[in-house]
């Protein structure tokens, strides 16, 4: 089923912040630092303990953070709207007509964790992440 989800950025306060909203609204809390990833042998060795990805899942809630971004996070790029699409196809139509006018950020690819990924910022300054996940 294809989904959009709130996806959070926090300049590594990702763990405190994720643990709060458990606290509030209840549900599982996952959380991968970077040391645990494939990423951590392209990383300075003191990010290891920063959250990779986080998310906390209730019944329809399902929030995402990070401790990762590409630049400093502030006020209004400090959130992405991620969609989880349910096919190949749907991943890259979503993707080529969102990045039309727009920025391409991380071209659609397979990650690490068996997902077609990618990021853009649309022609609103709306910043999007697309992933398919095959299981």
């Amino acid at each position: 089923m294809t989904q959009i989800n709130a996806y959070l950025n926090f300049n590594g306060h990702t763990r405190e912040v994720m643990t709060f909203y458990k606290e509030c609204l209840g549900g599982e809390l996952v959380m991968q630092k970077i040391a645990e990833s494939p990423m951590a042998a392209q990383m300075p060795s003191e990010m290891g303990a920063k959250i990779l990805h986080s998310s906390l899942t209730n019944k329809g809630i399902v929030l995402m953070a990070s401790d990762c971004m590409g630049a400093a996070v502030v006020h209004g790029n400090n959130i992405a709207l991620c969609i989880n699409c349910s096919s190949e196809e749907e991943v890259t139509i979503f993707f080529n007509s969102l990045a039309a006018g727009g920025k391409i950020v991380e071209p659609l690819h397979q990650s690490f964790w068996g997902a077609t990924f990618g990021t853009l910022i649309d022609k609103y300054g709306i910043t999007w992440i697309f992933n398919h996940s095959k299981k």
